[in-house]
């Protein structure tokens, strides 16, 4: 879910509705472990199609790499299997349009299949691939951050990950088409895999794919998503449950459904509403609140900010310019007490502080910025004088770590050598189609529809208090907003850690998000309606 990427997330101001032309979709595959030499037929290269556009260049079947492996966690050695490979996706006439890489991690001798849990994760973007969380949180093994998630010194290393997720399900890793690297026919098959519903489609194909081949229809499944993997998540709850497929749980991490909650624009208040308790975390973190703020518990401090955006603030927005010098002093004066920026800064942002603006200001006077991904990170800019930071530090603490762990990773220990650039975050996918027309992507409907269809489906949400890009406060507003029935909100459980939008790099949080999800797929497994 991610980084500079998510900054295109914020400029959306089209509504989720169905796309025609899907990249996927005919049923494929047998029930063999490995897929076979292709045997297909492929119009040649720079034929045309009936539609008139470049037919897709020949994507014959590979075979994937298979390796052994073992980790102690804790008193147990684990032994697993790690199948990596390329999972074709075929159009309705069996020409396959793209490959999507993907990494399986089994774990060996844990009973049959059809009783053993099987998550599929990504992460989001859109434009990412699925690192984050396999290097992070989930896989065997992860990439060594300071104990905070801070950057440490290179050469980079991956340790044992003593927090896997492996000892509670299969892990499925997998990377979207234009991210890692999974790659489309041509520019203009990718066009229509570069968008809300076609990313959805393909994803959702690849799951249909694996379940066949590996034959693993029976097993308990999951989805996992991070960031705009959230978004990718909700919608294939929705679109796989028409396939016949149903999830037991589903996980999401640093969650944005309803892209009006992030988007700061002339018209829309709700966003400016919903990430100011981040604001009031961030500043209790650094120590800029008034000293009895300071004194109190982060959780005690945020009650209060929230309480107080639900009533004076909100009524004060929804004002406008009706809004009286003495309500509006009032106003500025609160904004001040609860985030820790200057009365009149406040007054000059007209009592709307977007991000970057608070970002830039907080930490003004000692020239430093604060992080995106992750505001405790401080950053330092070419100038304390700029109205927004150069840069995201929290971006910059992980991004050199997780891309040069991995590169080494799936060569050396994974067996699968490729000359092709992993797309780690960008530079793989082309323009995004939203499939909305004047209004905001949300696929939290996508998820209303799968819990109606499927009431034993379990919702876990994961959120950073100092998670910049993806607010908690406006996670929580999108599932209060789901129109669900009261008897479905027992199935949802949410959990907050004090760390930023992957809170997993912070030690502490990892092992809490460990504990927590384990007893979630457990619940989820044994549960009832």
């Amino acid at each position: 879910m991610l980084a500079s990427i998510a900054t295109s997330l914020l400029t959306i101001l089209l509504l989720f509705q169905p796309q025609t032309g899907r990249p996927g979709g005919r049923p494929g595959g047998g029930g063999q472990q490995q897929p076979p030499a292709s045997t297909q037929t492929t119009p040649p290269a720079g034929a045309q199609t009936a539609g008139g556009e470049a037919a897709p260049r020949p994507m014959p079947d590979e075979p994937p790499v298979v390796t052994k492996h073992e980790i102690k966690m804790g008193d147990r050695q684990l032994k697993y299997t790690v199948t990596t490979g390329m999972m074709p996706i075929r159009n309705r006439e069996g020409v396959t349009e793209a490959q999507i890489f993907y990494m399986a991690y089994t774990l060996d001798g844990a009973g049959p299949a059809a009783e053993r849990p099987l998550m599929f994760s990504f992460n989001g973007g859109p434009g990412s691939s699925s690192v984050w969380l396999h290097l992070g949180a989930l896989g065997p093994k992860r990439v060594k951050m300071l104990d905070d998630g801070g950057l440490p010194a290179p050469p980079y290393r991956l340790v044992e990950n003593d927090q896997t997720w492996l000892d509670a399900t299969d892990l499925v890793f997998i990377d979207p088409v234009g991210t890692g690297f999974s790659r489309a026919a041509n520019q203009q098959v990718a066009s229509r895999f570069f968008s809300l519903n076609g990313d959805i489609e393909s994803v959702g194909e690849f799951i249909r794919m694996y379940l066949t081949r590996n034959e693993r229809w029976a097993s308990p499944l999951f989805l996992v998503g991070e960031s705009y993997g959230t978004t990718r998540a909700s919608g294939l709850s929705g679109y796989l449950i028409g396939r016949g497929i149903a999830f037991n749980g589903i996980v999401l991490v640093s969650t944005v459904m309803n892209f009006a909650t992030l988007n700061f624009a002339p018209g829309n208040d709700l966003a400016y509403q919903l990430i100011f308790p981040s604001y009031t975390a961030t500043a209790w973190y650094h120590k800029k609140l008034p000293a009895d703020l300071q004194r109190q518990p982060l959780k005690k401090v945020l009650e209060e900010s929230e309480k107080w955006v639900a009533t004076e603030y909100t009524a004060a927005l929804g004002k406008g310019d009706r809004l009286t010098s003495a309500e509006r002093q009032a106003v500025i004066e609160r904004m001040s007490r609860y985030s820790g920026l200057p009365a009149a800064f406040i007054d000059n942002c007209n009592l709307r502080v977007d991000l970057g603006r608070f970002n830039k200001e907080l930490l003004r006077s000692e020239k430093r910025t604060t992080g995106r991904l992750d505001s405790r990170f401080k950053g330092i800019d070419a100038s304390a004088a700029s109205e927004r930071p150069d840069f995201d530090p929290s971006m910059s603490a992980i991004r050199g770590p997780y891309t040069a762990t991995f590169s080494q990773y799936v060569r050396s220990e994974l067996g699968y050598k490729s000359d092709l650039e992993y797309y780690i975050l960008g530079g793989g996918i082309g323009q995004w189609n939203w499939g909305t027309n004047n209004g905001y992507a949300d696929t939290s409907t996508a998820l209303r529809s799968a819990f109606g269809q499927n009431p034993y489906m379990k919702l876990f949400v994961a959120s950073g208090y100092y998670d910049m890009a993806t607010p908690y406060y406006a996670a929580d507003y999108t599932l209060d907003h789901m129109s669900l029935d009261p008897s479905l909100r027992k199935n949802i459980t949410v959990k907050y850690y004090e760390a930023g939008h992957m809170m997993y790099i912070d030690v502490k949080s990892l092992a809490q998000l460990k504990r927590d999800v384990a007893a979630f797929i457990q619940d989820s497994v044994n549960g009832k309606p």
